[in-house]
């Protein structure tokens, strides 16, 4: 029988997976939890925004906000260019016209 459990409980044990030290896989063997569920909350729940993330280690936002400041010796028509690279020769650029 499936068990529901409440958001709140899914976060309880993404925290406590990840203070336990096992993998993902080991851990829901031990608390007889099942893994797809569990690496789907975990995500769900990892990739809405946290208050104390800042320090956390894990990917995040980079705020880009200062390319688009331009310093007053630099002159106004300079702009910013970005590029990022998908991998398989697959790049995202982009870029702005001062």
């Amino acid at each position: 029988m499936r068990k529901h459990r409440p958001q709140e409980q899914w976060q309880n044990l993404v925290d406590k997976q990840r203070d336990s030290g096992l993998s993902a896989m080991q851990f829901c063997k031990q608390e007889d939890i099942g893994y797809a569920s569990f690496c789907s909350w975990r995500k769900r729940l990892t990739e809405e925004p946290a208050a104390d993330s800042t320090s956390s280690g894990e990917a995040g936002f980079l705020d880009l906000s200062s390319l688009m400041s331009v310093s007053p010796s630099a002159g106004s028509g300079l702009g910013w260019n970005i590029v990022l690279s998908l991998g398989n020769g697959v790049e995202l650029r982009l870029s702005q016209n001062g």
